[in-house]
């Protein structure tokens, strides 16, 4: 059976699906990865065409298909200890704090698989002494969410884990698990993972003392990006720490954090 070809016409639908839930920007250079992602979609409904599949999203009658093409379309590749100077930066701000007696807060606002949740947390357990801490990690796809709740990862994603915590905080696979590594349940005990929507109102999070909006930017336009930051900034605490990653600016997008260090911004006390 011939693969089905995506039309001009059906891609501009799902540019404007994506963009309505998700406030996400696809251009045209994505045209093969909606294809991709969606086409065992179509087989699965017994679809010929993605026009069809599309019609089947907007009749109103199948919300878990409809959540099942945002998870497909907003998933992306991450890794432990991504952009490692926010881990060192973090790691310097938590043990200034590891005296004081209220928890210490960070969310992963846009946490995909949970790497990026799971390397704070071993930031934190590492440093903490008496000090409680919390981890929020947070996505749009439910799919991912479940996945990073497991914590079970290939040993390809860690390998930047150092080796210290690898072998305090992983589990090394065997069996059918070999070339896998598990986050260790004490560890994964002290993690959230919820659903949350960036592009809209955002559930009771409470407020943090860091946040990372890593590589997020990048798929919003200006606008979306002005009222997404708002959003996030908004459940920083005074002195609170933002974020984002290396090839993102808040040029003409936020004035409520400053600057301290290259992709680092702190809100005004």
């Amino acid at each position: 059976m011939l693969p089905v070809l995506i039309t001009d016409a059906e891609f501009a639908r799902f540019q404007h699906f994506i963009f309505e839930r998700a406030g996400i920007s696809m251009s045209p250079a994505k045209k093969a990865l909606v294809s991709g992602r969606l086409s065992k979609r179509l087989a699965l409904h017994g679809l010929e065409s993605f026009g069809a599949y599309f019609k089947l999203l907007s009749d109103g009658h199948h919300p878990d298909e409809v959540q099942m093409a945002v998870d497909l379309l907003t998933t992306n590749e991450t890794y432990f200890f991504r952009e490692i100077k926010h881990y060192e930066f973090m790691r310097t701000q938590v043990l200034a704090a590891r005296s004081r007696p209220t928890p210490w807060r960070i969310w992963s606002a846009a946490s995909s698989s949970g790497e990026e949740a799971y390397s704070m947390a071993m930031v934190l357990q590492d440093c903490m002494q008496t000090t409680p801490w919390e981890v929020l990690g947070t996505d749009i796809s439910t799919r991912v969410i479940a996945g990073a709740q497991r914590g079970l990862y290939s040993m390809e994603r860690g390998r930047h884990i150092p080796p210290d915590y690898l072998r305090r905080f992983c589990r090394k696979g065997s069996g059918e698990y070999e070339g896998m590594l598990l986050v260790d349940r004490a560890l994964r005990s002290k993690v959230t993972f919820r659903q949350a929507n960036l592009n809209t109102a955002l559930p009771e999070l409470g407020q943090f003392d860091m946040v990372f909006l890593r590589n997020v930017m990048i798929y919003f336009n200006n606008d979306t990006k002005r009222e997404v930051v708002a959003r996030v900034i908004a459940t920083l605490k005074p002195g609170g720490y933002f974020c984002i990653g290396h090839s993102e600016s808040l040029n003409d997008i936020s004035t409520a954090v400053q600057m301290v260090a290259p992709s680092i911004y702190q809100k005004p006390v």
